[in-house]
């Protein structure tokens, strides 16, 4: 990251900090799914289990939103906020549709 200024470096930092924290709410999604799936016909389980992926989906957006607000600053300069936005509005696109077929197995399976 040479050549950037402190408080692009600083930002892009963060950045990376909230995306590591998306992957993991994302990593922890899949075997409380996989878990879900097991208790389709115990309603209570299920549920319980599809709202922890829910939020925690929900949870890895909010990450994902939080790096955009924090690059979205005029002293930023504008390649590396381009090179960032790009990367994350593309996570974020896969990840909402992640969240959106969740609520569909969910609706499917209640």
């Amino acid at each position: 990251m040479r050549g950037l200024k402190p408080r692009e470096l600083q930002a892009a930092k963060d950045c990376s900090f909230n995306m590591n924290d998306c992957v993991y709410q994302l990593e922890r999604s899949i075997p409380e799914l996989v878990q879900s799936g097991k208790l389709a016909s115990r309603r209570d389980e299920f549920t319980w289990h599809v709202s922890n992926v829910q939020t925690w989906i929900s949870a890895a957006l909010t990450d994902q939103n939080t790096c955009l607000d924090m690059i979205n600053n005029p002293s930023m300069d504008g390649k590396i906020k381009d090179s960032i936005r790009v990367r994350v509005f593309v996570a974020s696109q896969v990840t909402s549709n992640a969240l959106a077929l969740v609520y569909q197995f969910a609706e499917k399976h209640s």
